[in-house]
């Protein structure tokens, strides 16, 4: 159960970093702009944050 926690938490991992880290400035504001109006960001970020702690 572990690994399935852990193999999942790197997939976000990887999956936020090739959208945001892969993104010019213009796309990045788009992205954060959406998850700011749409209130996505309040349950994404820190789904996030968590799976990088968990991750590596």
């Amino acid at each position: 159960m572990a690994g399935l926690v852990q193999r999942t938490a790197r997939s976000i991992d990887e999956m936020w970093r090739s959208v945001w880290h892969d993104s010019s400035r213009g796309e990045k504001l788009v992205v954060a702009v959406f998850l700011l109006v749409t209130g996505l960001a309040i349950p994404v970020v820190p789904i996030v944050w968590l799976a990088r702690l968990v991750a590596y």
